[in-house]
């Protein structure tokens, strides 16, 4: 048990630790033990460690505690008053184009008859929506969370600049009004995946798709022997003209029109919503294969509700 003078030097000591804690400029008491809670670690009190033996009292020191900015975006591996990265615009300007394919390729069915389509300019996202500007969203509460099941990208570490996968066409359409955008037209997508509407398979030409161009699945494994998406636009080669990334791979993007299984009394350059339950996605990813679902005329579909970790979007405007 510690003596009378013990108690007179610890309790000296406290008052000196205080004084110096509340002095300091730098120290906000209610943020850093907030923020200590937030992070799971201990709460700096900058109180002094005696030693009883010697009856020698230190001097009182503080640890730093790094501000957080109120824009800070959580995530896995942040950096700190991290920002997730602003949506990139890409104009996109309007004319005229065949729309759909006459190929007799086996998948290729539902993209006939070819048919002229006007397209307005427009302007759509260079990327598809990353992770960490999904979660934004979420944090902000306009979002829901992503699946977070196998391959999803939602909560896995390094994933930040990953698109979004694991998300329906709900919420798609739900952070497309979040950030006061739309999802891509049907034909719209299209035009822009053909660099402007023009007489091309893929976005970067006709030539085959090949892992220099795309996240794709091949014969070693889906995503060029990744097994999974790969960051926005890492493979810059397969861009297209107006450099718009991964029109081709990485995940299928959901549009706004709903399936239908032929072009026959198609729409113009609006999203076409009269019939069907199905919403339709474009572009090919990292686990399906064979590559002519990369094509720019490939169609797929599924229920809006559904989520699939080769599933995501990108915005128009």
């Amino acid at each position: 048990m510690p003596s009378g003078k013990q108690y007179i030097f610890i309790t000296i000591g406290v008052i000196v630790a205080g004084i110096a804690y509340t002095k300091n400029p730098g120290i906000n008491t209610s943020a850093d033990l907030r923020d200590a809670v937030a992070d799971n670690r201990e709460f700096p009190t900058g109180l002094p460690v005696f030693d009883q033996n010697s009856g020698n009292i230190p001097e009182p020191k503080a640890e730093v505690v790094e501000g957080v900015s109120k824009d800070y975006v959580a995530g896995n591996e942040p950096s700190a008053g991290a920002l997730a990265k602003p949506v990139e615009w890409v104009t996109i300007n309007g004319g005229k184009f065949m729309m759909g394919t006459d190929s007799s390729q086996m998948g290729l069915e539902d993209a006939k008859p070819v048919h002229e389509v006007a397209i307005r300019t427009f302007d759509i996202s260079k990327t598809a929506v990353t992770v960490e500007q999904y979660e934004e969203c979420v944090l902000k509460g306009g979002c829901t969370e992503p699946g977070t099941g196998r391959d999803c990208n939602w909560g896995l570490t390094g994933r930040r600049l990953h698109p979004v996968n694991c998300v329906d066409w709900n919420q798609a359409v739900q952070y497309a009004k979040f950030k006061g955008a739309r999802l891509p037209s049907e034909s719209e997508w299209e035009y822009a995946a053909k660099s402007g509407g023009k007489n091309q398979k893929y976005p970067w030409g006709s030539e085959e798709a090949a892992c220099d161009k795309a996240v794709m699945a091949n014969k070693d494994g889906h995503g060029c022997g990744k097994k999974s998406t790969m960051p926005v636009c890492s493979k810059q080669a397969g861009n297209t003209e107006q450099d718009l990334c991964d029109m081709a791979g990485n995940v299928w993007q959901w549009v706004q029109d709903k399936y239908q299984d032929s072009y026959k009394g198609a729409s113009d350059g609006s999203a076409f919503e009269d019939s069907g339950s199905r919403r339709v996605m474009r572009g090919g990813s990292f686990s399906y294969y064979p590559t002519v679902g990369l094509r720019a005329d490939f169609r797929s579909n599924d229920k809006p509700n559904k989520r699939s970790n080769d599933v995501g979007f990108r915005l128009a405007r």
